[in-house]
Order: structure tokens, then sequence, then C-alpha cells
């Protein structure tokens, strides 16, 4: 009975919480519905008011035009994936492994030597341009995927996120498979990295977005058209087609699709490690 009072008592304040959560929400996600409705309507229908949120005649020659015209984004989108994904599961693992270190292993000055390599992300990526385009040019990788997918396998806010999460797990598993003569590569293996699915999976996620968006480092790196990823073909794109809403809106919508899909994928890892963590809380 008391357990049902302090129920009903709450209900207001989560009932309200709901809906501004709710709100919120809706505000949002509006520009998104409104990007893959006008990427559906004629040219006619994109500054009609009240704004048609249902195009009356839906039409997908914008979206034709995107992927078989004489600059399909086909090319841009397998780009962006290479690109993207080897970098992912690439600095996904080494970050792993350097925050095993970091966390599990002990060694004289590690403290140091972290919070050494932690400041590094005080240092703004614009100020490295020039260094990395001398080094790239030196190491004949400038204008290849290379120079994109090398400094994308390490990331330092994957190590510091990871590292974390690894001090959080109980040292009696670790220890306990000491006494059972496994070594630091079977307890990395076997014990942490099954354990430590949840931030690996939420890593993942957010590294794939930041190299699939990532516009700077590909417009400095990249000349040869044939090289270009998703936001520089996007960038093209409305350069070449200032006026055409419904096309620039029509790509736009084609460039979050890998986005909506890999979020999808990690999505349960990711409520399963915030579960896991209100558990211990």
């Amino acid at each position: 009975m008391e357990l049902q009072k302090r129920l009903l008592a709450g209900t207001p304040g989560r009932l309200l919480v709901t809906l501004i959560m709710l709100a919120l929400a809706i505000v949002m996600v509006m520009p998104f519905l409104w990007m893959i409705s006008t990427s559906l309507k004629t040219p006619t229908e994109v500054f009609k008011y009240p704004i048609e949120w249902i195009p009356a005649h839906p039409t997908w020659e914008h979206h034709l035009k995107v992927w078989t015209g004489p600059k399909s984004f086909g090319t841009y989108y397998l780009n962006s994936l290479k690109i993207a994904l080897i970098g992912m599961a690439g600095a996904t693992f080494l970050s792993a492994f350097a925050a095993y270190g970091f966390a599990r292993i002990e060694f004289k000055g590690r403290n140091a030597l972290f919070m050494l390599y932690l400041s590094m992300m005080m240092i703004p990526p614009q100020v490295l341009f020039v260094p990395k385009f001398i080094m790239f040019e030196w190491a004949g990788i400038y204008n290849t995927h290379l120079a994109l997918i090398l400094p994308g396998l390490f990331t330092i806010f994957g190590v510091f996120m990871l590292r974390q999460f690894f001090l959080s797990i109980p040292h009696e598993i670790s220890e306990s498979a000491f006494i059972d003569g496994a070594g630091h590569f079977r307890i990395f293996f076997r014990l942490i990295l099954p354990l430590a699915k949840p931030a690996l999976a939420t890593l993942a996620i957010i590294d794939f977005s930041w190299q699939w968006n990532d516009y700077e480092n590909a417009l400095v790196f990249l000349i040869d058209e044939r090289l270009y990823t998703i936001p520089l073909g996007l960038q093209n794109f409305i350069l070449e087609n200032t006026v055409d809403y419904n096309g620039m809106m029509a790509a736009a919508s084609a460039g979050i699709i890998p986005m909506i899909v890999v979020f999808a994928i990690g999505q349960r890892y990711i409520i399963q490690g915030l579960t896991n963590s209100a558990v211990k809380g």
C-alpha cells in the first residue's frame, strides 16, 4: 500500500518530464522530417505555406538523380564506408588495447604518461594540418585514403573512455585469472573485452559518426574526385545545384542512412551498458 502511494505521488512529476522530453524530441526530429519530405516534393511545393509534411504526389526523381547522375553518390558512399569502417574497427581495438595497459598494468610513470597523453586533446586539430600534410607528402600517402585512415586509428577520447570503463571492472576477475595461469593477452581477449561490449559499441558508434562526417581532413588531404567522401560529395552537389533544394535534401537524406543503421545495430549494447551502470550504482 505504501509503495502504491509513492508511485501515485510521483506520477505527475514523471508525466511532466515525459511530456517535456517528448516535446523536445519532436522539435529535434522536425528538421529531419522536413528534409525527407522536401526530397519527395516537386520544386514548386518546397516553399508552399503552410508546409505539406506529406507530399500530395511524392516523386523519387531527386533521389534517382543523386544515385544515378553523372556524379553518383555510390562512389562517395563506398569511399566513406571504407574509411569509416576500417577506422572504426582499428580505433576501437587500439583504444581498448591502450586503455587496458593504462588501467590494468602497473608500470612506472603510468599516470603521468596517461595525463600527458590526455593533454593532447587540448591541441586543436587544425594546428596539425600543415605537419600532417608535410608528413603525408613525404610518406607518399597524400591524396590517398590512407591519409584519412591512419590518423583515424588513434583516438585519445576512446582511450580515456575505455580506461574509465576498465577501471570499473572488479580487479578480482583479473587476479583470479592470473592465479589460474592466464597472461595479460588472454585476460584482455577472453575476459575484459566480452565484459566491455557496451563501452566498445558506444565508442564504435561515436567514432563511426566522427569519421563518416569528417569534412576538414578530407578537404585538405584528398584532391582526386574519385576519392571523395560523402561530405565532399555533398558539398560539391550543393555548389553545382545551388537552387535544386529537392536534390540537396535527397543527397542529405542519403548521407544519414549509414548513421541510422549503425545506431540501430549498436543500440542494444548501449542500452545494456546503461542498465548495467544503473544496477551497479
